[in-house]
């Protein structure tokens, strides 16, 4: 078991063990002893649609019953949907998802009664479930009672209000929009946000058994189907999220995925952010793109909060992040359309779809048009599944160990300019490129990131620097 980018993540056979009950009961605990909840609280538990998330739920659930908390069983629900009904009632969460991983791996993401919990909060989680195993503490797997009664209801009610108030009546009207639902939590709810505000919705591809789908490495196959769609149907755009509906997925009226971070960059506009917090793996040219701050920081949700929270105590207002895959955080509160809206500082995916809609509706431009109109580098980004967690560790620790190193690795690519080492190893070069490599945080994956002047020269780049992993890797 391992905390990534963005909570507990580990093979689905060991978390439907005894795994999830251990750092379920490790979360509680440290719940009663930082008194951020009391025997008697409520938490609220939620799952995505993976086949192994079940079971995990009844081992938390009885876990945390055995301590003392009142279980509230929200279902199937977004995991932003669950963050929000559990700021509006002070109670912590827990939700099990493996977000876009492939199903034979699952996770656990918790939260604190005030949000999702941060890098100081796992380490202290770690550490007791460490304990826990020292000792050889019981914990309990056996099905512990949770109500039901209405709890997934109200959750997906909270969630349709905050994102019905977005814009105004009918925002969307005279866009055509398919809805690839997948497996994604988050499929009805996305049906009925986008038809609220008069776009014509047809439904696409649900699917009973789990489909990953990565919003930021888009797969071929999703590609395809896209493109599919688009000229059959004659879309405007699809949309679409990962497993657990916090990462957003759009495409254009050709069927080509539009970038997280520009869909970061235009809901900070739709904001009317002052101050943005993004990863270093987000396109270079957001700085240059808005008349906001930016700060920069590692990938992972716990990092952008941080960084959020800092801004904040310095006395920073409109604070928001988000991620290269598009996921949305906010800090502070915003106005938007004549309404107050709630800060919610965990990863959302509807804000950013529906910022890009409706500039789209009202500038009457196709997406594709109004993606060019914001002059961002090209940009691409792709990975190596199956990776072994040494084999990546061994690259990185290779590249970091001398410039000659590294000067030799990327000779068949390009001459270093600069190099930066906030998370893995973003290097520019010579002709103003970039190339990042990066171990994933959350699997057993390589990814690599570029940038360059053109959309085919960026491409080229990304396929010539996943070669040179690849070749290294044979090599050793």
């Amino acid at each position: 078991m391992k905390f990534g980018t963005s909570g507990l993540r580990g093979l689905s056979v060991d978390l439907k063990g005894r795994a999830s009950a251990l750092y379920a009961t490790a979360f509680g605990k440290y719940l009663l002893q930082t008194g951020k909840a009391r025997a008697g609280d409520v938490i609220l538990i939620g799952r995505d649609f993976r086949d192994s998330s079940p079971e995990i739920s009844v081992n938390c659930a009885g876990a945390l019953a055995t301590l003392g908390f009142r279980i509230f069983d929200c279902g199937t629900v977004p995991t932003p949907a669950l963050a929000l009904y559990g700021l509006e009632s002070n109670a912590a969460c827990l939700m099990v998802t493996g977000s876009h991983i492939p199903a034979d791996r699952n996770g656990i993401k918790f939260y604190r009664p005030d949000g999702e919990i941060d890098k100081s909060d796992e380490a202290a989680i770690t550490a007791l479930a460490a304990e826990i195993e020292r000792t050889g503490e019981a914990v309990t797997q056996a099905p512990a009672p949770a109500e039901t009664e209405e709890h997934e209801a109200i959750c997906r009610q909270l969630f349709f209000e905050r994102n019905a108030a977005l814009l105004p009546r009918g925002a969307l009207s005279g866009l055509k929009v398919g809805v690839y639902q997948h497996s994604s939590v988050a499929r009805d709810l996305l049906v009925d946000v986008l038809a609220h505000y008069g776009a014509e919705i047809t439904a696409l591809g649900r699917s009973e058994s789990f489909i990953p789908v990565d919003t930021e490495a888009v797969s071929d196959e999703t590609i395809a189907l896209m493109k599919h769609w688009v000229s059959e149907h004659k879309f405007d755009a699809i949309v679409s999220t990962d497993g657990d509906g916090d990462r957003p997925l759009v495409a254009d009226e050709t069927g080509t995925p539009l970038r997280g971070d520009l869909l970061g960059l235009v809901a900070a506009s739709f904001l009317g952010a002052g101050t943005v917090v993004t990863p270093v793996t987000s396109n270079s040219g957001i700085e240059a793109a808005g008349s906001f701050a930016v700060r920069r920081t590692r990938v992972g949700s716990p990092f952008v909060i941080s960084a959020m929270e800092e801004a904040v105590a310095a006395g920073k207002d409109h604070v928001m992040g988000f991620e290269a895959n598009g996921g949305l955080l906010t800090a502070t509160p915003f106005d938007i359309n004549d309404r107050a809206v709630r800060a919610l500082p965990t990863r959302d995916c509807f804000i950013p779809m529906l910022a890009i809609l409706s500039l789209a509706a009202i500038r009457r431009q196709p997406l594709s048009a109004v993606a060019a109109s914001y002059h961002l580098p090209f940009a691409a980004a792709d990975r190596l599944e199956n990776f072994p967690l040494e084999t990546s560790a061994a690259l990185m620790e290779h590249l970091r160990a001398s410039d000659e190193n590294l000067s030799a690795f990327l000779q068949p690519i390009g001459e270093v300019a600069t190099k930066s080492d906030i998370d893995g190893l973003r290097v520019t070069l010579r002709d103003g490129s970039i190339i990042h490599f990066r171990p994933s945080g959350n699997a057993p994956e390589m990814r690599c990131y570029t940038e360059a002047g053109s959309e085919a020269a960026a491409l080229e780049l990304l396929n010539t620097g996943l070669n040179r992993i690849t070749d290294w890797a044979g090599a050793r």
